[in-house]
């Protein structure tokens, strides 16, 4: 540092890796173990020694209010700096040219973004938000010599994009800290009083993310949290068993994604052991993969709901029929609203097993784990599941659950259809 310049800081022991250069620094954990206010202490000392342009981000920033601005000017003020810094209401400065922006990541194009190329540092808050595509534009654009990403957050689930960077590919010269209030000297008496009430009421899968910054099993307000929580146990490798016959259960879409859960049924349990999903696909593709992946198969039957039973307007005929021109058993998933369908997987999921040794299927529980409610700000009161990318997923359990009992190991007998005229025109293809 600067002769002129004096700091009295104290950090957790384990902070002091943060002034050891590297191009990737990831700080994660629980509540209290003082990842931001390190950071925020780190690079204003550092930025007080030399001139640093710093870049403080968030994949959503609608106001100067949702950034770290307010914790580095508290900072500010602990350390004593503010003959240093100037504090402006977008952006800090100091005396000897550093300067602290803010920014949102999620409305910035590749080109837009060109302009935080000449930044030394950026800081990413709350970073388990970050989505790929922010990281893919962000990441090349950082480039200058000696230039670092910082990355701080409490884990939300083990598939968010920066903690696969921080745990499972982590990416050349990357510092990887893992802090929890355990490793805060100063972790405050009224904290400690909050952690342990914490623990004594709430689930422990809760009390673990919030305190320990472990993942949930679920993202916040998923539908099935609980459930997927405790089927965690049931996710194991697993082989078809010849002897039993696999059964497709089918979430039809073209533009929007088709899903096929594909599952045994062994006495009560119901082994899920793959899962497809993609969109603008014709049926007989689906069924060409499924045969490829499961060459020995001993096919039951196909579950689809009843617009399934509809004419498709890119075929002209209804998916039962043109899956049954295959060679294929279709049947008809019972009717029942959405609601109904949701307390049904609720029943069924103690029964659920899920293959482990095949990544799609790790596809489906993403599903689940990201199976959430709408929730109007109006309102703030739960409504009907939301309809995004994860619910095609999440639908096609729901019909599983619908069916689960009456999945058998018999040959497919076919039954007399009901007349399709009675479906066409009510659904829509």
């Amino acid at each position: 540092m600067g002769a002129a310049i004096q700091v009295d800081a104290k950090f957790p022991p384990k902070a002091r890796a943060l002034f050891t250069a590297s191009r990737h620094k990831f700080i994660h954990g629980g509540r209290g173990g003082g990842k931001s206010w390190s950071v925020a202490r780190a690079l204003l000392i550092k930025a007080a020694s030399q001139r640093l342009r710093i870049l403080c981000g968030r994949e959503v920033q609608k106001s100067i209010r949702e950034s770290v601005h307010q914790l580095l000017r508290d900072q500010i003020e602990a350390l004593k700096l503010g003959a240093f810094y100037q504090v402006l209401e977008t952006e800090i400065r100091g005396a000897n040219g550093s300067l602290f922006s803010f920014s949102g990541l999620s409305d910035k194009t590749a080109e837009s973004i060109k302009s935080f190329e000449g930044y030394d540092i950026v800081w990413l808050e709350e970073a388990r938000s970050v989505t790929k595509r922010s990281w893919s534009i962000l990441i090349p654009t950082i480039r200058k010599d000696g230039s670092e990403i910082w990355a701080t957050y409490n884990p939300e689930l083990e598939t968010d994009p920066v903690h696969v960077m921080a745990t499972k590919q982590v990416p050349p010269d990357s510092i990887v800290l893992e802090m929890s209030w355990r490793d805060n000297p100063d972790f405050p008496p009224v904290l400690e009083q909050e952690r342990q009430h914490a623990q004594t009421t709430m689930k422990q899968w809760e009390y673990r993310h919030i305190w320990e910054g472990e993942c949930l099993p679920a993202v916040e307000g998923a539908i099935y949290a609980d459930e997927v929580a405790e089927a965690r146990r049931r996710v194991i490798p697993m082989s078809a068993d010849p002897l039993l016959r696999m059964h497709c259960v089918w979430d039809l879409g073209w533009n929007d994604a088709m899903a096929i859960v594909v599952v045994q049924r062994a006495a009560s349990e119901v082994r899920v052991l793959d899962y497809l999903e993609d969109q603008r696909r014709t049926l007989d593709s689906y069924v060409r993969e499924l045969r490829e992946e499961h060459p020995t198969a001993l096919w039951g039957s196909d579950w689809l709901p009843h617009d399934g039973w509809a004419t498709r307007h890119q075929t002209g005929k209804p998916d039962s029929a043109v899956l049954t021109a295959m060679g294929r058993h279709a049947e008809r998933v019972p009717n029942a609203d959405v609601e109904r369908g949701i307390r049904a997987v609720r029943q069924l999921f103690p029964r659920l097993w899920f293959n482990a040794a095949n990544p799609r299927v790790e596809r489906l529980l993403e599903c689940l784990k990201r199976y959430r409610r709408n929730v109007p700000s109006s309102t703030g009161e739960p409504g009907a599941p939301r309809h995004d990318e994860f619910s095609h997923g999440g639908d096609a359990v729901r019909y599983l659950a619908l069916v689960a009992d009456r999945l058998t190991n018999d040959e497919p007998v076919s039954e007399v259809e009901e007349d399709e005229d009675d479906y066409v025109g009510m659904f829509v293809g």
